[in-house]
C-alpha cells in the first residue's frame, strides 16, 4: 500500500479523521497478514515509510507506523504519506549459550 491519506475533510473533526487513517492502516496490516504465507517464509514482515510526502517519508518500524502517524498529525500537517510493502519473513534462531560466554559469578 502507497497511500497519502488527507488529514482533513470538511464537515468532520480532525480527530475522527486521524482515527479513519489508523483503522484504515491497521486493517491492511490484518488483512496481510492472514494471507496464506508461501512455501519456506514463517511469516508476513513489512517495510514501512511514513511522511509528509512520499519524497520525505522515513522508515520506521511496524510497532511505529501509527505513532508517525500521530506525529504528523500533531504538527498540523493536511496529509500523510504512508507505505507499507508486504515481505516473506524467516524466523532467525538464536544460537544456544555457552557457558564459557557468561560472565562468572565471583
Amino acid at each position: 500500500m502507497k497511500k497519502n491519506f488527507p488529514l482533513q475533510a470538511d464537515g468532520k473533526h480532525p480527530d475522527r479523521v486521524l482515527e479513519a487513517v489508523k483503522h484504515e492502516v491497521r486493517k491492511y496490516f490484518k488483512r496481510e497478514r492472514n494471507r496464506p504465507v508461501p512455501a519456506g517464509a514463517d511469516f508476513w514482515d513489512f517495510d514501512c515509510k511514513v511522511g509528509l510526502s512520499a519524497e520525505t517519508a522515513q522508515v520506521v518500524r511496524v510497532s511505529g507506523v501509527i505513532e508517525a502517524v500521530d506525529a504528523a498529525a500533531k504538527t498540523g500537517a493536511t496529509s500523510v504519506y504512508v507505505e507499507i510493502l508486504s515481505k516473506h519473513g524467516l524466523r532467525v534462531l538464536k544460537a544456544p549459550n555457552d557457558p564459557q560466554d557468561t560472565p562468572a559469578d565471583a
